[in-house]
């Protein structure tokens, strides 16, 4: 059925079902009109429309995903999935080592940056060990020693850097602190970088 409103000099034709069972006053819908006066059936007021609400919702959802891509993409590249190993630890370091950078910055020594992050895990309440001496053993003998940065929480290798760019040498030493250690996971991380977590590296046996 057709109804037809009239306003001033516009006039706008609307296409509806029958109502009331079919027509009256000479083919004029009473879901139209009633008595002279305009009816509010099929208004809304302030509600969005059903395409404008598909809209704001197709929107939400693509900053929804944008924003859980780019936190995937962090949590990637510092180690902090829950699929990954040590987690929740890992994530505990970075956010030390990136306290640290951010009040130091780049451009210090290594052993600055070794001092500033053991004050900051022990704030932190994160069990660690520095400067620890592991020997080193060649066919059942002692055939000398080196010393590891961190061993954290009997769990991680924590070494730390302080270079232009990292070098192939920095992971191969990495990994044999690993297997000197019989540790599984490994944090290279290099303070020489204007955003720590760039300078970020897990290394697993």
């Amino acid at each position: 059925m057709i109804q037809c409103f009239e306003h001033s000099r516009f006039r706008s034709v609307r296409f509806s079902g029958t109502s009331n069972g079919g027509t009256s006053n000479g083919g004029t819908s009473n879901a139209g009109t009633s008595n002279g006066g305009t009816s509010n059936a099929g208004r809304s007021y302030g509600a969005p429309s059903r395409a404008a609400s598909s809209s704001l919702a197709g929107q939400a959802a693509d900053r929804d995903e944008s924003g859980k891509e780019l936190l995937a993409k962090l949590e990637r590249q510092l180690g902090v999935s829950e699929r990954v190993l040590y987690a929740e630890l890992s994530h505990a370091i970075v956010g030390a080592a990136i306290e640290v950078h951010r009040h130091l910055g780049p451009g210090k020594l290594e052993s600055t940056y070794q001092r500033a992050l053991d004050e900051e895990l022990t704030l932190r309440g994160i069990a660690h060990r520095g400067q620890v001496p592991i020997a080193l053993r060649y066919k059942g003998r002692d055939v000398g020693s080196f010393v590891l940065d961190f061993i954290v929480d009997d769990k991680v290798v924590l070494e730390l850097k302080a270079v232009d760019r990292p070098h192939a040498v920095h992971k191969a030493q990495v990994l044999s602190y690993l297997h000197a250690t019989s540790l599984r996971l490994g944090l290279l991380i290099n303070f020489n970088v204007p955003v720590l977590w760039k300078g970020v590296q897990r290394v697993v046996l």
